[in-house]
């Protein structure tokens, strides 16, 4: 089963740079585009959920649901909490259905929030 919400790895920047072999300025240019989304928790530095990277670069179907979210008026912080925890029409995460190749179901869905 997948991992919950406080369960889940979490990298920094710094390890951003690392994996994906970047600048910071440029994480943090794929943070502003919508390419990755990155909160902080607790009150620390920002963060992005590991599950976000696949093939050591940003999941290509995160930004058109980043979108679609931020179009529904949804902060930061609520677009996270809805890809990382489990959404009753999906069955899953919406990061695992995202990762599973579902991405046109998962953005029906969050279309239908708004």
């Amino acid at each position: 089963m997948t991992e919950s919400f406080s369960d889940q790895q979490w990298l920094s920047i710094p390890d951003l740079v690392q994996l994906l072999g970047v600048s910071q300025s440029r994480v943090r240019q794929l943070i502003d585009d919508k390419q990755l989304l990155a909160i902080r928790r607790g009150g620390g530095p920002l963060q992005v959920p590991a599950q976000f990277i696949k093939d050591g670069a940003p999941l290509p179907e995160l930004r058109g649901t980043l979108i679609v979210l931020g179009d529904d008026g949804f902060t930061d912080e609520q677009a996270m909490d809805w890809l990382l925890e489990v959404d009753s029409s999906l069955g899953v995460p919406p990061i695992v259905a995202l990762l599973a190749g579902r991405k046109a179901e998962v953005r029906r869905v969050a279309q239908a929030l708004a």
